[in-house]
């Protein structure tokens, strides 16, 4: 818009109708926030002059609207004018009349807040900064002015704290002795101020103040008012610095202990301050406070019940002492009298005890010894407030166990639930349900003292919604954790409250209650067979309650879902009971199905009620519904199609006699598309569903003549893919034994069909490695359904490919070595003479493929027959030195076989066996030191008893190879099933771990490994030893110095870092123990510096670095919080780096993998509460924000 405009607008503004100025200041404001604006530079300072006049329009509402102006205005304007605002403002906050002194206030506020760039912002704050510390300082300021200027510099100081540091001391030293004068409201204002000054001060002059502030407090003879802003004065530097206060703990906490322990009896809010800034320390400083968590462990408990003017056989209380500084509103709704504060003392003590319970997971199984029954017993509390914070503590108490022991916990919880029920009901149900979840069996003998808190807090009217959900929620998961008996004799006042609460009006409690109803219905019926309690009076009111909700169409999508499962439980569990009911009641499931909302629930309950052992009569819909379901097989949703398969599966288990084969051959068809390795949890569905169709004896010829047409072309496009594995792949072969049963299907085919899969066709490229051996194992179990005679014809024609044709490298050979491995397991081949001659000759091969699958096959056909092959193998390792290693994988396929199997090999072998690999354990060769390892570890699953004795013998061993051998077998012998091998390594495992201080770094890296695996399969074995372990593991994170070597090539150099595999694998350990040991392992002291450095490390390092901040920082917030600020410049660089010009592409690859990596880390860092109070942070937070790459990433990573 034209600047002639502005200025009609300008004059109207000045104009002396007030409603004149209103109308004239709103257009303004809407001109300067038009995206275009641009000002005459003549009109600036005109312009900006009338706004500030503004300021002091009589009339409210138009300076109201000049401030507004302001924010857009300064953008608009040039550094010269706004400087000028800026001095008048100033000017007349600290001269001015006192009715323009707010709004001066907020309009200085609105200036600081929207400076468009760091340039305006240096010279703005070089002119208020003298400004507003002379508004501070100057004997004889009213208190008002040094409010308003302690508030603009506590604005000015959080925004701009960094680029004010050659004022630092000055303002340092003005704010200081605010802390001492008398008006309160001058000394809250001036800790806010420090406190927003501190995150930004050096570290001397952080010192400099926190010493003073000290001073302050050893001086005894303070008024106990400036006692208290100086206590807070501590808590809140530590809130703003962070682990930068940890030095200056050792000064400040003894006398904050003093304090709480001798203030007089009227000061209870210097104990709570007290009592906050112990807590604050515990979130922030979690290293440096350890040494004194013991006595604010005993002081928090003592202060729990800390109430002078109330013992327990009084009523009320008769104390009437009247305190004279207290202008407390907190409890002005409490109805306790006014005066008593003794509360808020034990608030404090219960959020103080709470830090210490999330920061110190080490200390839980005495926190359980001292802390827990002191919790429990203070659930009498009588201030509602502080009893919440009592559950909120007990509640975090329960968390961390549950995070720390995943349900290995042995604890007295009988008195909780008792205690419970007269509290605060929903703090009470958070409770129990936290119980239930970290012990999921231990209410068991409550029940009876529960169900009348569950009945009144479902029946009573002055119950809040919120409170039925929590105890709907409750009810759900203990009935869903215990025996169905232990509630049987209060299903009577369990039912009528929970059926009460399906007809609820609130959508919230009604879904919650039919989940409960749910679950109500197999407590009330565990077992279809055994009538141990009479339910027939309770089957048709719940039926009743769910049938009104089903038909009821105008209701919340949620309701509706958790109506037809509930139905679909019921149908299922009660329908023989409901034959009236039936026919009304499954046409409403069916048509649920009609409906794209509600159809994957439909679809899902009819699978529930499919499997039912009623085995009830569905003919009144069962046509209808196989043909929506098989119309379901095309729609895209894979939820929908997934369930449907399942469906389907169980429908013709259990009622394919009425259903007829016209409607199986459709199914084939629609089945048949879904068979392909885009999605093979599909494809091993769609297969399952395949061969119970085929296995159906009614099913007509035509059925198998469609599977063959429709389905075979896809399941042999399907073996052919490398990503084939796992349920698919057992699903494909029991489709071709079912092929083999199903009538018309020949044998020979079908194996042809097979084996030229394998063969390379001009279309289709080489068949992947991985293919080869799913082709194989379908090979096997083709010819194993066949019959022996099908079988041996097989095995000859395999024998005379590889007779016939040996030097060549093609998948022929490679495959039929391949199938005879497979069969050789499953079956005996000793009845084909040399069979084993034939498979050794392919070890002389040139190709590796084929040495390796021939490997393979050796040891395969040796598990078919032990006695005759064994020896075989054993005597051909130690007479051919060059087969060796392959001779050695055939054994670890016997021994790897046997230890799955539970197979029992003869003494006499064992200890042949053994002999043999000790005798190799030194060798050379990384690969043959390997599977020398894996041999023994397996072994030792056999015979522990043996075996473990003689690895222990030799960790003294004076050959490295050999010691680290021996390590990496027990890792293999620690598997997650359980073993007999468990009882006699516990005592031994030690000697193994403790090799972590081996001088040879190969055997660090083992006991490293063998740790690692021990604390992700059986955490319980190394739980004692980790106190020792844990200082050695954080060593191996260390980058050693003379690990570092340079190798000459000639025209360059290369550094070659030994020790980086060792580094890697000992974080990747701590990793793995964060999930299984986080009582153990105290993080605060791993992160500096170990994690740290880690974070600066090689790519390999930071990998698993980032991880690992990731899981801290959900696990163990306060301590990543404690030292966030110098976690930032790790992060900074990483995300930053650029490669060089000439890097190949494997290498900018990485480096994009390893940005992502870190701002995961970083995203999980921005997720914990608090994490504002770094300035760092916060300023790498906004460098992402501005960079359009790194944001991008960052919300894709957000948004996975």
């Amino acid at each position: 818009m034209a600047n002639l405009a502005l200025t009609g607008i300008l004059e109207k503004m000045t104009g002396k109708d007030k409603d004149y100025r209103y109308m004239a200041t709103s257009d303004l404001l809407n001109e300067l926030n038009k995206e275009g604006f641009k000002l005459d530079v003549d009109l600036e300072p005109k312009l900006s002059s009338i706004v500030i006049q503004q300021l002091d329009d009589a009339a409210g509402d138009v300076s109201g609207l000049a401030v507004k102006c302001l924010a857009p205005l300064v953008k608009k304007i040039r550094e010269q004018q706004v400087l000028e605002m800026t001095n008048k403002l100033c000017d007349k906050l600290l001269n001015g009349k006192e009715q323009n002194r707010d709004i001066a206030s907020i309009a200085l506020k609105t200036i600081v807040a929207e400076v468009p760039n760091a340039t305006v912002a240096q010279s703005v704050l070089v002119s208020i900064s003298p400004k507003l510390i002379r508004g501070i300082v100057t004997q004889g300021m009213g208190a008002e002015i040094k409010c308003e200027c302690l508030d603009i510099l506590c604005d000015v100081l959080h925004k701009y704290g960094n680029l004010m540091a050659s004022d630092h001391e000055v303002l340092l030293s003005a704010l200081l002795p605010q802390l001492n004068t008398n008006q309160a409201s001058v000394r809250k204002k001036a800790v806010s101020c420090i406190a927003s000054l501190a995150s930004s001060l050096s570290d001397d002059l952080l010192a400099k103040a926190t010493v003073e502030i000290v001073q302050l407090l050893k001086n005894q003879a303070t008024k106990s008012e400036i006692t208290r802003t100086n206590i807070q004065m501590i808590g809140a530097l530590s809130r703003a610095v962070g682990y930068r206060f940890g030095p200056h703990l050792g000064d400040a906490v003894p006398i904050l202990i003093n304090y709480c322990n001798n203030a007089s009896e009227n000061d209870e809010e210097l104990r709570e301050y007290s009592l906050q800034a112990l807590e604050s320390f515990l979130l922030r400083c979690p290293r440096d406070i350890s040494s004194y968590c013991d006595q604010i462990l005993h002081l928090t408990l003592e202060f729990l019940s800390h109430d002078p003017n109330f013992t327990d056989n009084m009523e009320e209380d008769t104390d009437d002492e009247s305190y004279a500084e207290e202008e407390d509103d907190e409890s002005a709704n409490e109805y306790t009298d006014d005066e008593d504060v003794s509360w808020k003392v034990r608030r404090a003590a219960a959020k103080c005890l709470a830090a210490l319970i999330v920061s110190r997971p080490e200390m839980l199984s005495r926190l359980y010894d001292e802390a827990c029954p002191k919790l429990i017993d203070r659930f009498k509390e009588r201030e509602e407030n502080v009893k919440m914070d009592i559950f909120n503590t007990f509640t975090e108490l329960l968390r961390q166990t549950g995070n720390v022991t995943k349900g290995q916990t042995d604890f007295d919880e009988s008195r909780q639930s008792d205690e419970l029920l007269f509290g605060p009901k929903v703090g009470a149900f958070s409770i129990l349900k936290e119980l239930v979840i970290v012990l999921p069996d231990c209410l068991a003998d409550h029940i009876g003292s529960l169900t009348p808190g569950i009945e009144k807090a479902l029946f009573d009217k002055s119950s809040t919604s919120n409170l039925k959900i929590e105890a709907l929620v409750f009810t759900r998961l203990v009935l869903a954790s215990h025996a169905p008996p232990v509630f049987h004799p209060y299903i009577k006042a369990l039912s009528a409250p929970i059926i009460s609460a399906v007809s609820e009006r609130y959508y919230k409690v009604t879904a919650e209650a039919l989940r409960v109803c749910g679950e109500l219905v197999r407590v009330v019926r565990p077992d279809i067979e055994v009538y141990g309690f009479d339910f027939k009076p309770y089957v048709h009111p719940i039926y009743a309650a769910i049938m009104s909700r089903l038909t009821n169409q105008d209701q919340d999508q949620e309701v509706k879902e958790c109506a037809i499962s509930c139905m679909g439980l019921v149908v299922s569990t009660f329908g023989d009971h409901l034959g009236a009911e039936l026919p009304s009641c499954l046409p409403v499931l069916v048509d649920r199905m009609g409906n794209e909302i509600t159809r994957l629930t439909a679809v899902k309950a009819f699978a529930v009620i499919a499997a039912s052992p009623l085995h009830l009569d569905l003919s009144c819909v069962l046509e209808h519904v196989i043909s929506e379901l098989t119309a379901f097989l095309r729609k895209a949703n894979r939820a929908l199609r997934q369930a449907t398969l399942g469906t389907l599966n169980t429908l013709i288990v259990g009622y394919g006699d009425k259903i007829g084969s016209a409607a199986y051959e459709v199914i084939v068809v629609e089945l048949s598309t879904l068979i392909s390795d885009s999605d093979l949890h599909m494809a091993a569905l769609a297969l399952e569903l395949c061969c119970t169709l085929m296995a159906d004896k009614r099913s007509g010829p035509n059925v198998g003549l469609t599977v063959r047409n429709k389905v075979l072309p896809q399941a042999l496009t399907l073996i052919r893919s490398s990503l084939l594995q796992g349920q698919a792949l057992l699903a494909l072969q029991n489709f071709f034994t079912a092929l083999i049963y199903s009538a018309n299907t020949s044998f020979d085919a079908l194996l042809d069909s097979l084996l030229s899969t394998a063969k390379p066709s001009a279309q289709t490229s080489a068949v992947a490695k991985q293919a080869l051996f799913s082709i194989a194992q379908c090979v096997a179990v083709l010819c194993l359904a066949a019959g022996d005679k099908k079988c041996s014809s097989t095995v000859n024609m395999l024998t005379d490919i590889l007779k016939a044709d040996s030097s060549t490298n093609s998948a022929k050979q490679h495959l039929s070595l391949l199938c005879l491995g497979e069969i050789g397991r499953r079956k005996d081949l000793s009845a084909h003479d040399h069979i084993e001659n034939i498979v050794i000759e392919s070890f002389q091969s040139p190709f590796e493929e084929i040495k390796s699958a021939a490997s393979y096959a050796l040891g395969n056909i040796a598990v078919g027959n032990l006695l005759k092959y064994l020896p075989f193998i054993l005597d051909k390792i130690d007479n051919q030195q060059k087969k060796q290693y392959l001779l050695l994988h055939s054994l670890k396929e016997v021994i790897v076989r046997q230890s799955v199997d539970k197979a029992e090999f003869d003494y006499s072998s064992v200890d042949k066996i053994t002999k043999l690999l000790f005798n190799h354990c030194e060798s050379d060769e990384e690969g043959v030191r390997n599977v020398v390892a894996e041999c023994l570890g397996k072994i030792a699953l056999i015979e522990p008893g043996k075996l473990v004795p003689a690895l222990k013998e030799r960790t003294s061993s004076p050959a490295a190879f050999t010691r680290a051998t021996v390590v990496i077998a027990v890792k293999y012998s620690i598997v997650e099933r359980q073993e007999k091998i468990d009882e006699i390594l516990y005592p031994e495992i030690s000697t193994f771990l403790m090799l972590i201080k081996d001088q040879d770094r190969h055997v660090r890296r083992a006991a490293v490994l063998a740790l690692s695996t021990a604390a992700h399969n059986k955490p319980n074995l190394i739980k004692s030893l980790l106190p020792e372990l844990l200082p050695l593991l954080y060593d191996q994170t260390v980058i050693k110095k003379e690990l570092i070597r340079t190798v000459d090539l000639g025209p360059f150099k290369h550094t070659v870092d030994d020790g980086l595999e060792l580094r890697k694998a000992a974080f990747e350990c701590v990793d793995t123990l964060l999930d299984s040991c986080l009582d153990q392992v105290n993080p605060s002291s791993f992160i500096v510096p170990y994690l740290l450095s880690g974070l600066d490390d090689h790519y390999d390092v930071k990998m698993p670095c980032h991880l690992i901040l990731s899981k801290l920082a959900d696990k163990c917030p306060s301590a990543v919080l404690a030292v966030l600020d110098s976690l930032v410049s790790p992060l900074d660089k990483t995300i930053n780096f650029r490669p060089k010009q000439d890097a190949v592409k494997q290498e900018v690859d990485r480096n994009e993998d390893m940005i992502r990596s870190a701002l995961r880390a970083i995203a999980s860092l921005n997720r914990i509460s608090g994490g504002d109070c770094s300035h760092r942070f916060k300023n790498l937070m906004n460098e992402i924000g501005k960079s359009q790459t790194l944001s991008e990433k960052y919300s894709s990573i957000r948004n996975e």
